[in-house]
């Protein structure tokens, strides 16, 4: 029987070096965002959670001192150590997991940051308090990802073209979702941002490796869209769509 921790390893195992080199996930205001805020903490221990392709890693490993990529896809972690090394960020170690049950030590790292990875996790509850478990006394964590409008009929639309495209998909939570799920896990919230994420669609679906029939039924759905989703979501005649990311900054308070 295939679990979803299964298909999440197979989505994203046989696309690591396709994520390497998305533009997407290499560039943007919150790898910005976060370099500016990690030079102020030289000394710290970091953890990136659900790491992907190294990005976040990448950026961090210049600022703290010690970072550790977690992801449950054994070959998004060889990109990961494989690039570390070329890129000579020799402070980056690799551990391979789930997010729900992590193999660290209770108050174990100063900061931890997760970065388009959250929408996959298959309990975030659960591994939001594993984040606090592991995280030191006041220490930070950093939710970097695509959220969802608060409005029902724009937050199906997203979900939906999101699992037709990718069958390890859980949820683009809501803003509010998110500040429920943070604060029952105990941490504070002490800084938000949001910003408008553009989507080309070929890059999209073919990263994704998603089928054929599929791809055409996202087409599909987009044309049956309403003029109001169409416009919130900058819908283009190619499929292309612009969404919502946020930056939430918490600290630990439990």
């Amino acid at each position: 029987m295939t679990t979803h921790h299964d298909k999440v390893k197979q989505q994203f195992g046989e696309q690591a070096n396709a994520y390497l080199s998305s533009k997407v996930h290499a560039q943007g205001p919150d790898l910005e965002y976060l370099s500016n805020l990690l030079s102020n903490y030289p000394n710290a221990d970091l953890l990136d959670m659900g790491c992907g392709a190294g990005h976040v890693s990448f950026v961090a490993a210049k600022q703290v001192k010690s970072v550790t990529a977690y992801d449950l896809s054994d070959e998004m972690l060889s990109v990961v150590a494989k690039t570390a090394q070329e890129r000579g960020l020799l402070n980056i170690a690799t551990k391979q997991g789930y997010a729900e049950h992590q193999p660290f030590e209770d108050n174990q790292f100063d900061i931890i940051t997760s970065r388009y990875s959250a929408h996959h996790w298959q309990d975030v509850g659960q591994s939001l308090r594993e984040l606090n478990r592991v995280t030191k006394a006041n220490g930070k964590l950093i939710i970097m990802d695509v959220v969802a409008p608060g409005h029902p009929v724009l937050d199906v639309w997203l979900q939906t073209v999101e699992a037709l495209r990718d069958t390890s998909h859980v949820r683009d939570y809501t803003p509010g979702e998110w500040l429920t799920f943070l604060t029952e896990a105990g941490f504070a919230i002490e800084n938000l941002q949001r910003h408008r994420l553009t989507l080309t669609f070929a890059s999209w679906v073919t990263r994704m490796r998603t089928p054929a029939f599929l791809v055409e039924a996202i087409k599909i759905y987009q044309q049956t869209a309403s003029s109001d989703t169409k416009r919130y979501f900058e819908l283009q005649p190619d499929g292309s769509f612009t969404t919502d990311m946020m930056i939430i900054e918490t600290r630990k308070v439990i």
